[in-house]
């Protein structure tokens, strides 16, 4: 359970980031990291959905403490 919490905690840093990057420079790190900027390509859809459910485990686990 520790490592998804890591796992977890790196994806929510990540999405964070991006959208810091997005609000502030209108520019999608995860889109043109590897999608080319294409926001329809797969992997970036597979990363943001990657980031949500690491927020939602997230949000899961600290209700549990």
């Amino acid at each position: 359970m520790k490592n998804l919490n890591t796992v977890a905690y790196w994806l929510i840093i990540v999405g964070a980031l991006n959208w810091g990057l997005i609000g502030i420079f209108k520019w999608d790190l995860v889109a043109n990291l590897l999608g080319g900027g294409d926001m329809l390509a797969v992997i970036p859809r597979i990363v943001y959905t990657l980031v949500g459910l690491a927020a939602l485990v997230s949000i899961f686990n600290t209700s549990e403490k």
